[in-house]
């Protein structure tokens, strides 16, 4: 077939993009995704994730180079492996960040398109919210986002818990002001997961002009006479290598570690390490693989008085009752996403605009890498530096394109995320201590009642914190000038024509939240790149009301 355009990568910035330029801008578009479709039906229940994540099938399990603050750990940074990426095997909250946030990346591009008040109409145009439609939500867009249709004792007590150390209850993370606690909204629908292949690329498949294939390895771009014209790839077992070309654009959505990779075994990056492993050099960029971010979590982990929470629940009786009542009526804990509540804040003033956030995960949960301790009735609330100083890198082991890169997410390298990361812990133990969490606890057993100095929660800290699957800014857009900028404001690769990265590694900085929805947000900028098309805020929605009040943080 004679393509348009090809897309690397069917995860969530590759399904929307292939999706609206065959569904809507008639464009021939062919996938390539590495790992396998979507046809698992435990993709669809929302709580099935949890099965998939330890599955290398459906999931990339990058092992990161020894970390030197970590004690010499390797931690894992697993990505997904599957149509749909992301958003088929993640936990589905639907979180934005803050408008400072994207006003950062507004600075460091040098481009008022990319500031919050640019990118609220992105967002609400998409949407299909079940609950809210206002200046910061829509109703009737693809992407389906909800509110929990089960949420067990523990999320709820945490909630109230959280309000008596002083936080105010938010009923919308996405609305005015981030701080607070509350229970997350969800893309989901009537108790099933709204994936980008859900929203965005089946609907197109329809049109014939969509031509998706799994278990496809890309090797390297073809850079002809400057500009991108097609891809190298392998199908099933490897051994062949095909070329696929198109008339359009390559579009780069393979992720924040695979995508730079991609460019540097095509010859694009730093012109020394390309050398290094006998790539000839295309196009000399620093930049490539350089400013990896990834948002970390630390641990204060509970054991519970009584049966409380999800422990228990996927097997014996209890999985085949909740089966059941998931078949009948799509309710009950197979509807959960098993992170229901959550809270922002900064730890040292709760007032102020929020540091971290805090996951609400009602059962014991811990890598095993970490400790041998068992699963069981139990809380952890997992604090995330929401805003990590930090900087690592993606770089080439070799020249083969079937080795895994060497990925340094250099966690903790930066003094502040360590001390938020201990001040997340002591407000986490606060929470623990208010009714009605407390009369449901038994104990703490991480990091341990005797641990209390900073000392000792910073041993607990590098023993322990951990990746919240979040890796971005590999490739990231910035100013001209900028010597390790990668892309234009337009997401344009620099030094190559007919050639674009579209996915998380295009971010200057991570947001501050879970990243899938600012990842679809990305993709539908490049698509109106490509297309040369223009966004206009829907019918009565300006784009400066997107941004709150100066003091809407100080609100209760």
């Amino acid at each position: 077939m004679s393509y348009d355009h090809i897309v690397v990568g069917g995860g969530t910035a590759g399904c929307l993009a292939a999706g609206k330029l065959a569904g809507e801008h008639g464009a021939r578009v062919l996938v390539l995704e590495a790992g396998p479709d979507d046809r698992n039906p435990l993709i669809r229940m929302p709580a099935g994730f949890v099965k998939l994540l330890g599955v290398e099938k459906y999931m990339w399990f990058y092992k990161s180079v020894a970390q030197a603050r970590l004690g010499g750990r390797t931690p894992i940074v697993p990505q997904g492996r599957v149509l749909g990426g992301g958003s088929s095997v993640n936990a589905m909250v639907y979180m934005r960040g803050q408008p400072a946030d994207y006003d950062g990346w507004a600075e460091e591009i040098g481009d008022d398109q990319w500031s919050y008040d640019a990118l609220l109409p992105y967002f609400t145009a998409m949407e299909d919210n079940a609950r809210l439609n206002d200046d910061y939500h829509g109703v009737g867009g693809p992407w389906q986002v909800s509110d929990l249709e089960h949420m067990c004792e523990l999320s709820r007590a945490f909630v109230l818990a959280a309000q008596g150390i002083g936080l105010p209850h938010n009923g919308d993370f996405n609305g005015r002001s981030q701080r607070g606690v509350g229970a997350y909204q969800v893309t989901t629908r009537n108790g099933r997961r709204c994936s980008a292949v859900d929203a965005f690329l089946r609907p197109a498949m329809k049109t014939g002009r969509l031509d998706v294939r799994t278990s496809c390895l890309v090797h390297s771009i073809i850079i002809e006479n400057g500009r991108a014209v097609g891809v190298r790839y392998s199908e099933g077992d490897g051994r062949a290598v095909t070329e696929a070309r198109c008339d359009g654009e390559v579009l780069l959505a393979a992720g924040a570690i695979a995508t730079p990779k991609l460019l540097m075994l095509s010859g694009i990056g730093p012109a020394d390490h390309l050398k290094a492993h006998g790539i000839p050099v295309r196009v000399d960029l620093a930049g490539v693989g350089a400013n990896l971010q990834d948002h970390t979590e630390t641990p204060v982990v509970a054991l519970c008085n009584g049966p409380y929470g999800y422990y228990g629940h996927d097997r014996g009786w209890k999985q085949m009752r909740n089966g059941l009542e998931y078949l009948l009526n799509r309710t009950g804990p197979v509807t959960s996403n098993g992170v229901e509540a959550g809270a922002f804040f900064d730890p040292d003033d709760l007032s102020g605009i929020p540091k971290v956030q805090q996951f609400c995960v009602p059962t014991v949960y811990l890598d095993k890498d970490h400790t041998d301790q068992q699963a069981s009735h139990g809380l952890t609330l997992n604090s995330c530096v929401a805003k990590p100083r930090s900087r690592g890198s993606v770089q080439l082991a070799s020249a083969d394109p079937k080795d895994q890169p060497l990925v340094d997410p250099n966690y903790l390298a930066d003094p502040e995320d360590l001390r938020l990361s201990i001040g997340g812990i002591r407000r986490a133990r606060e929470i623990l201590q208010q009714e009605p969490l407390r009369a449901m606890i038994a104990r703490e057993i991480f990091p341990g009642p005797d641990k209390v100095s900073d000392a000792d929660l910073a041993e607990h800290a590098k023993r322990f914190v951990k990746t919240v699957y979040h890796p971005v800014g590999t490739c990231r857009m910035a100013r001209e000038g900028d010597a390790g900028g990668v892309l234009g404001a337009d997401m344009r690769v620099r030094g190559v024509a007919g050639l674009r990265v579209i996915d998380a590694s295009a971010v200057p900085t991570i947001i501050s939240g879970n990243t899938n929805a600012a990842v679809l947000v990305v993709a539908d900028k490049a698509v109106e790149f490509i297309t040369g098309g223009t966004r206009r805020p829907p019918a009565g929605i300006a784009p400066a009301m997107g941004r709150p009040a100066a003091n809407a943080f100080q609100e209760a």
